[in-house]
């Protein structure tokens, strides 16, 4: 295999194409980008069914928003692995990460960050200047306010980095429409926005040894198992409340998000002294990915299918 030599993303290694594609692509954090493309997506095709507007009428909006994103959403990947080295270094998740290696430098780090959150920003603004602002707020607030000021400081990270993480489906939305006060957008941003709370709190008990050595004060870590669990469950009801939310988007995906969002609350109270935190920890994990995946996918297909009816 050809190697690639003095690379500006290399400290000075000799590294092949596919070893130099995975340190980038773990720099840019691919696996989120997947997932908030789908969230975006979903954003997306719930404007285009509600506004009326058939697919390929707006396919250009839609080429741009999914570039646009991926690019934004791999910058703040970037920046938040740079300035979580010293820490990422501690936690057995994090310590092989380029950033932390040195596979990636200082200063390439942050142009590949500035340079893919330029190019981003410039993308979704063609696709709509409302677009290009969810994008720059999704950015700014996973960046600055999350990890740069209460991730170290503050038990209450994850509802800072809550907000970052719910501003996919409105970047979605935002590229067909600028009508932002409509209850179907408005019930998916609510629901991305309570879903991460149980789903990173089950995150931080898997890993709660390693935030505590790394001085991270998530929820477990501060204020116990206990307070957790009953956190995680207050949550899981709000998520359960919020269902409603979607009644006049759809009454299918209302009920279909309650049925998720009770089955998670029944899951949570069912399994939670049979089992050990760590254990309980995982099923719980495993159950936010596959509620929020199915839901997603859901919406996307119901929405994208219905005008062919």
């Amino acid at each position: 295999m050809r190697t690639i030599r003095e690379n500006p993303l290399d400290a000075g290694y000799d590294i092949s194409a596919a070893s130099f594609s995975k340190v980038l692509f773990d720099t840019i954090k691919t696996g989120i980008i997947k997932s908030n493309l789908i969230a975006m997506f979903a954003g997306l095709s719930m404007a285009l069914l509600v506004h009326q507007i058939p697919f390929f009428d707006k396919i250009g909006s839609i080429v741009l928003a999914l570039i646009g994103s991926a690019l934004v959403i791999g910058s703040a990947g970037a920046f938040n692995n740079l300035y979580d080295r010293d820490i990422d270094i501690i936690m057995e998740r994090t310590k092989k990460r380029p950033t932390v290696t040195g596979q990636i430098t200082t200063k390439a780090g942050l142009a590949l960050g500035f340079v893919m959150a330029a190019v981003g920003l410039v993308t979704l603004y063609y696709a709509s200047p409302l677009a290009a602002l969810f994008g720059f707020l999704g950015l700014f607030l996973y960046v600055v306010p999350y990890t740069m000021w209460t991730k170290r400081t503050t038990i209450y990270n994850t509802e800072v980095g809550s907000l970052s993480g719910a501003t996919p489906p409105l970047i979605g939305w935002a590229a067909i429409s600028s009508d932002m006060m409509h209850t179907g957008i408005l019930a998916l941003f609510v629901m991305m926005l309570i879903w991460q709370m149980p789903h990173f709190y089950a995150i931080a008990i898997r890993r709660m040894e390693e935030y505590r050595a790394a001085k991270v004060p998530m929820l477990p870590v501060v204020k116990g198992l206990r307070r957790t669990y009953l956190q995680t469950n207050v949550y899981l009801v709000l998520l359960l409340l919020s269902s409603v939310l979607f009644w006049d988007f759809s009454p299918f995906v209302a009920v279909t998000a309650a049925l998720l969002s009770l089955a998670w609350f029944v899951l949570s109270l069912a399994t939670y002294r049979r089992k050990q935190a760590e254990s309980w920890a995982k099923t719980m994990f495993i159950f936010s990915l596959n509620h929020i995946t199915v839901l997603l996918f859901i919406i996307i297909g119901y929405s994208l299918i219905m005008p062919l009816f």
